[in-house]
């Protein structure tokens, strides 16, 4: 028992161990030397923000911190019923090109499919998001389509190295035929596993892919996978510039002055992919991890046509209730004076199409 204990208890520390003082920013640097986000001993955030040490991830895992007042009242909370609709593998199957069909797996996880391409976002199939398979967040669904019966996959967008978004044995099983694209750093990670089909890129760096092109963007976050690689490896969004409109993917991000300029060099985004949940407590998560208001801003920013709230409902990783993102989500569109279908949220297996 003591034995297991200490397994899950190691287990917590790894998959947070990239939270804690994750906001160190490094000395500074001269105009010579390279881009601002390139630290001394690997990467960095361009804006500063207060750090939090051990003490306060402790303060957190058994419940002290500020107190914080309800993001929804509790009599408006229902209880967690994962809404899953049976994929239409009919839609899935065959695609119209002209338009944007999405299909969302779970999580971060979408199936995107576009002028005759499949891409997955952050794949995550496991039924843990951890480095062991016996500990650690467990799915609360399962994906929204088995592994096994997906479509063959021509590229893969992955935002950083979390477990909950960047997950060995997803990788290993979509194999090396599929075309990665990674932030800077992470294919020594992809070449461990004999995947070698990988484009590593920097920030504002860009990458033809047939007849379809894809923009590393900043974004506001950390890596790690280990207590001792913390922010080794770049943290990335992504723009797909595509014939049916500019799709856009933020991974994890906290918010930051970072989404007006990709909207100004990149031109308008007809679909936006942005975390709804994995957010409180506040005191703790703001800096890496927005909120719904905070998705609403970042939805803003761009200018997005459209937008699909991502990062809930799949796995228990945060404070907030589990049915809570998407009404929080309704209320800080309503506050924003944002219709809802402008920034909605689907179910897990769920399809839509996106016209130009």
């Amino acid at each position: 028992m003591v034995c297991q204990c200490l397994t899950i208890l190691v287990c917590i520390l790894v998959f947070w161990a990239g939270i804690l003082q994750c906001n160190a920013q490094g000395s500074p640097v001269s105009a010579a030397d390279p881009p601002p986000h390139h630290g001394p001993k690997g990467f960095r955030n361009i804006h500063v923000h207060p750090k939090h040490g051990f003490l306060d991830f402790l303060r957190w895992q058994f419940g002290g911190g500020p107190l914080e007042k309800a993001s929804i009242p509790h009599q408006d909370e229902p209880q967690f019923i994962p809404d899953i609709e049976k994929p239409n593998f009919n839609h899935i199957s065959q695609p119209d090109p002209e338009c944007i069909q999405v299909t969302w797996i779970g999580h971060s996880t979408f199936l995107i499919q576009v002028e005759g391409y499949n891409i997955l976002t952050d794949p995550m199939f496991s039924e843990r998001a951890s480095p062991v398979s016996f500990a650690g967040p467990k799915r609360w669904v399962p994906p929204g389509i088995p592994i096994s019966d997906l479509p063959f996959i021509h590229a893969v967008i992955i935002s950083h190295n979390h477990y909950d978004h960047l997950d060995a044995p997803t990788v290993e099983r979509l194999g090396n035929l599929t075309r990665y694209f990674v932030p800077k750093g992470l294919s020594q990670w992809f070449r461990k596993r004999n995947i070698v089909n990988v484009v590593e890129m920097d920030w504002w760096e860009s990458s033809q892919f047939g007849t379809i092109r894809f923009h590393a963007v900043p974004i506001q976050h950390f890596s790690s996978r280990t207590l001792f690689d913390r922010n080794d490896t770049l943290w990335a969004g992504w723009v797909i510039e595509t014939g049916a409109g500019n799709i856009f993917f933020s991974g994890d991000t906290g918010y930051a002055p970072l989404f007006k300029e990709i909207g100004r060099k990149l031109g308008t985004i007809r679909l936006s992919f942005i975390p709804v949940g994995g957010y409180c407590p506040r005191w703790f998560m703001r800096p890496m991890h927005v909120d719904p208001p905070e998705a609403v801003m970042i939805h803003k920013d761009l200018a997005s046509e459209q937008s699909v709230g991502m990062h809930w409902g799949t796995f228990k990783l945060t404070d907030e209730p589990m049915a809570e993102p998407p009404l929080y989500l309704k209320k800080s569109l309503k506050e924003a004076g944002i219709p809802e279908n402008a920034f909605a949220v689907m179910k897990v297996g769920e399809t839509r199409i996106f016209e130009p």
